[in-house]
């Protein structure tokens, strides 16, 4: 199975990643690990695809967590399930702040930078990064996978969809 889980920072896709991972015993990659690197620096374009063009050839079934439509965008079309977590946003800066309180001054296995919540990321999860383009860009997505989409609203439907799963 190929699991692409895509959405808003904070709406909780990492920690599903690793869930649906570890329920169906297949390897995760995590895109902002992929994206970052020491102190918040950025890989380039062409390395990121060739991290994640690697992944794919590499494993027969998967989940990715992420967004970064430009990286590999191939892996769209080959998920068989894509999830779009499409969270209010006062719950994702609500789980954004609960995770900084969590690794404050460390990093999480899913991004090796020291975990941090400055005004620009604030900003990015109330505001910046939920744009009518960036909503159109989260459909544009989803709409490329030849599998299955799903839209998911609130943690009661997340849960739903799991078990009528068996996921």
């Amino acid at each position: 199975m190929k699991i692409q889980i895509i959405g808003y920072s904070g709406s909780g896709k990492s920690t599903l990643a690793r869930r649906l991972g570890d329920k169906l015993n297949i390897p995760v990659l995590h895109l902002d690990s992929v994206n970052f690197y020491g102190d918040w620096q950025e890989r380039t374009l062409e390395q990121k695809t060739q991290i994640v063009t690697n992944f794919l050839a590499k494993n027969d079934s998967w989940v990715i967590d992420g967004n970064y439509s430009s990286v590999c965008p191939v892996r769209f079309e080959q998920s068989d399930i894509t999830i779009y977590l499409n969270y209010n946003r006062f719950y994702c800066y609500k789980k954004v702040r609960e995770r900084y309180l969590k690794y404050k001054g460390k990093s999480r296995e899913d991004l090796p930078c020291t975990e941090k919540l400055d005004k620009t990321f604030k900003r990015w999860v109330l505001y910046k990064g939920r744009t009518k383009a960036r909503q159109l860009k989260h459909l544009e997505n989803l709409n490329k996978t030849n599998g299955k989409r799903v839209i998911i609203k609130n943690v009661r439907q997340l849960n739903k969809f799991l078990k009528d799963n068996n996921l």
